[in-house]
């Protein structure tokens, strides 16, 4: 009887990879976001919760919070067409937020300088 060769770790690492992945939307969603975002995009804006169809989506600045609303229909669109090719999706609206410094948000006034 004859021996067969190893698999390469690659390979036997993505099945796992597969096998282990959440089928949550949101994680299906985290997982196609660089390739359907873009590179530019997916490095100032993270998917961070789905619920009842609306994807948030938090930013690093208001600049990107506005762009990615602006294009929210269309990211929606193409995310959908990666979840469920066969079909309309699971999201019906994306909504960009501003990420906030840990412990800050909006109209908590800043510690004072020492």
């Amino acid at each position: 009887m004859r021996r067969r060769a190893p698999r390469p770790l690659g390979l036997a690492l993505e099945r796992l990879t597969e096998a282990a992945a959440p089928l949550t939307v949101l994680a299906r969603v985290q997982a196609a976001w660089p390739a359907v975002a873009g590179e530019v995009v997916a490095a100032e804006a993270t998917p961070i919760s789905e619920r009842a169809g609306t994807l948030t989506v938090t930013c690093g600045s208001a600049a990107w919070a506005h762009e990615l609303s602006l294009a929210g229909p269309d990211i929606v669109k193409r995310l959908n067409d990666v979840l469920e090719p066969s079909g309309s999706g699971p999201l019906k609206e994306l909504r960009a937020q501003t990420a906030h410094p840990r412990g800050r948000r909006p109209g908590r006034p800043r510690a004072p300088f020492a």
